[in-house]
């Protein structure tokens, strides 16, 4: 744009220049006086020639002039000589009055062609003046805006902003660049949403995964807690055997809590950046809600107080046993008491799981807090934990259709709806 406006400014200096020489120069052609004192010397010798004989027609030809030869004081010729703006002397013979001699005025023949030239002048300077601010117009239509809104876009993707299209106009001169830059925009937009979709997914594998393996880590912990009980009541071992199995349990539990911190670490650094993780609902037979229980049976105080009415309800099988897992596994961290599992129907079609421990529960003040991420209550304080159980079955369990409830009642209990098919 910078150089297309230094070359209108030199186009119009040049335009200027031209029109000031042709002024100077109109001005200075044919405006030179009548010399009256030449036309009288060429008056004497016209009388002459006509008194030597010589034919008038002959003398104004050879003078270019008209010669009048009449002596009357109204005369029509005369008159219309004057009317012209011809130059009119008097005309002597012998010494007597004989007429008039007129000389044409060619300063009026040279005005006229002044302006013929003049108009003419004007006329190609203007059109060339229009013509060359048309053609800097249609530059700048055809090349000079287009390439402008190619780098204000080019700036915006640089910045990362590809939502907006560029504008396609079949009236510039460069529409197929136009058209491969855009192109280029909506691959770019493509790329970034692969790229974005594919972060997210394995974030969400990363955390599931995280997740998962916490499951069987608490299930270990929980056996060589068992067998660690197990083996000091044992009467028939020696108490350096019993010693020795204590030690290799111990070593056993303690790297499984390595393995839980770990994961709890990799989960909340995922999860953090998650917007959602997938949650696959379908119609499950409620049978799995026991095969979930029994596999939680190496807690070995869970008590199931009695048995789900055999139905189909909505459910996502894994997360549903991260959700069991997570409430479970909370129960006996915080609580370490029986945890109490019972199934009953509730109103509008929904099979509830209720869940509780024989701790002292949870404070009032905290109580509507327990299930905002990261949150834990003043009795974590001992405890590993990133603050996610709670807020992860919430999730999980409005994203099958179902929901969840917590409450205190002669401990901590929990319960989950799912939504019958």
């Amino acid at each position: 744009m910078n150089y297309l406006k230094k070359f209108i400014i030199a186009f119009a200096v040049f335009m200027a220049i031209v029109m000031a020489v042709f002024v100077i120069g109109i001005r200075s052609v044919g405006e030179s006086e009548r010399d009256i004192i030449d036309f009288n010397l060429t008056v004497h010798q016209i009388q002459n020639d006509l008194m030597k004989g010589i034919p008038s027609e002959t003398v104004e030809e050879n003078y270019d002039c008209i010669i009048i030869l009449d002596t009357a004081l109204e005369n029509e010729e005369v008159a219309e000589c004057f009317k012209r703006g011809d130059l009119v002397m008097d005309l002597s013979l012998n010494g007597e009055y004989a007429g008039k001699v007129s000389f044409p005025d060619d300063y009026n023949k040279i005005k006229e062609s002044k302006n013929s030239i003049s108009r003419l002048f004007i006329i190609c300077w203007g059109a060339i003046l229009i013509g060359g601010f048309v053609l800097f117009a249609a530059l700048y239509a055809l090349y000079i805006k287009p390439m402008n809104e190619l780098e204000r876009f080019s700036v915006q993707i640089a910045n990362g902003n590809l939502s907006e299209p560029i504008p396609m106009n079949r009236a510039n001169m460069i529409e197929g660049f136009v058209s491969a830059f855009d192109m280029m925009r909506e691959q770019l937009i493509e790329s970034k949403e692969r790229e974005m979709a594919s972060e997210k997914a394995r974030k969400s594998l990363v955390t599931d995964l995280s997740h998962d393996i916490k499951t069987p880590v608490s299930v270990i912990k929980a056996a060589c807690e068992m067998l660690e009980l197990k083996i000091g009541k044992n009467k028939s071992l020696e108490e350096n055997e019993k010693a020795d199995a204590i030690g290799k349990i111990t070593v056993i539990s303690d790297k499984a809590e390595t393995i839980n911190s770990l994961m709890s670490n990799v989960m909340h650094y995922t999860l953090e950046e998650l917007e959602e993780l997938k949650v696959n609902v379908k119609d499950e037979n409620t049978q799995e809600v026991t095969r979930i229980f029994s596999n939680l049976m190496g807690y070995d105080n869970i008590i199931m107080d009695n048995e789900i009415k055999p139905c189909i309800v909505k459910m996502d099988k894994l997360r549903l046993e991260q959700v069991i897992d997570n409430v479970v596994g909370n129960s006996n961290k915080y609580a370490g008491t029986d945890i109490h599992v019972d199934f009953s129907e509730a109103e509008n079609d929904f099979i509830k799981i209720r869940i509780r421990d024989e701790g002292p529960g949870v404070k009032e003040d905290e109580l509507p807090l327990l299930t905002e991420k990261y949150f834990r209550g003043s009795n974590s304080e001992e405890q590993t934990g990133y603050g996610l159980g709670l807020y992860l079955v919430k999730w999980y369990m409005d994203k099958m259709g179902g929901g969840m409830e917590y409450y205190n009642d002669n401990g901590f209990v929990v319960e989950l709806f799912l939504k019958k098919a």
